[in-house]
């Protein structure tokens, strides 16, 4: 179980994304109004138990319920997606052909964290790269993080959101190991990388691709498929990307998991200890 506490806070970041989502839906006030209605039970029934990435799951699936099955980001995930790609032929140039390649790609994968429309309607990519690239890291375990690839025989990477992953593939690059698996969700959820959107920015090219057997914006052992856990326990190294994947393993007792994020929240920054808007490369605990 993870360390991160959900609370109140994590209720109205959730409650903002769906009222996005709303706002474009073509549906009647009274459906939109019970959707709302079971937001608000949904989460006076998990009292205690309450955990950010489990609640966005039941709301996917009341949203589901009442509009319709559909890729809720389907047009989001396109955009940056193709966006990335763009700048890719420059940002994979720029990072072979810096004085540390590892170190450059870690960062721009870092700056491609900040692509989640579950957390903010719009980003700056190309200004956030720029800004990674000039920073130094809040938390950064990054040389223990090199060490220990260089050391290892498997290498699991916990893909976060779509657009993020074409920044993702340069640090795979610069890993260029040939048993390297990128794991995504099961199933279409926020902005979350699926396995179409991992072949469609060709990631398979440089990894094996796999799916986690599960529709939650995070990585909940207890759910997951018995193939997606039997990697995880094998491997030697887990790169876990994005604040999702944090608050379904931090804090586990797993010392193979290096986490990368941007920090998007103060639940998370009072957690491990940081601010809002940094960035970390931080080894689990």
């Amino acid at each position: 179980m993870s360390s991160v506490r959900s609370d109140y806070r994590c209720y109205f970041c959730t409650a903002r994304a769906y009222e996005r989502l709303l706002a474009k839906e073509n549906a009647s006030f009274e459906k939109k109004q019970l959707f709302v209605e079971k937001m608000n039970a949904t989460f006076l029934e998990m009292k205690q138990n309450f955990h950010a990435p489990h609640y966005s799951r039941v709301l996917r699936n009341h949203y589901q319920n009442l509009f319709g099955e559909k890729d809720l980001y389907l047009s989001e995930k396109q955009i940056s997606n193709n966006v990335a790609l763009d700048l890719y032929p420059s940002l994979k140039e720029m990072a072979f052909s810096s004085e540390n390649s590892f170190q450059t790609a870690l960062k721009l994968a870092l700056a491609g964290n900040v692509i989640d429309f579950g957390v903010h309607a719009e980003y700056d990519l190309e200004k956030t790269i720029n800004h990674v690239l000039h920073t130094p890291l809040a938390i950064d375990n990054s040389s223990e993080l090199y060490e220990r690839l260089q050391k290892a025989t498997t290498i699991l990477y916990l893909g976060d959101n779509s657009g993020e992953i074409v920044l993702d593939k340069i640090l795979i690059e610069t890993i260029m190991h040939p048993n390297l698996f990128f794991a995504v969700r099961g199933a279409p959820v926020l902005n979350d990388v699926t396995i179409e959107d991992a072949k469609y920015v060709k990631i398979d090219d440089v990894a094996n691709v796999i799916s986690n057997g599960y529709d939650s914006p995070s990585t909940e052992l207890e759910h997951v498929s018995s193939e997606f856990l039997d990697i995880y326990h094998k491997t030697d190294v887990i790169i876990s990307k994005g604040q999702g994947n944090l608050e379904g393993l931090y804090g586990n007792g797993n010392k193979k998991i290096f986490f990368l994020l941007m920090v998007k929240c103060d639940v998370v920054a009072e957690t491990i200890g940081v601010k809002k808007g940094d960035f970390v490369v931080l080894k689990n605990i």
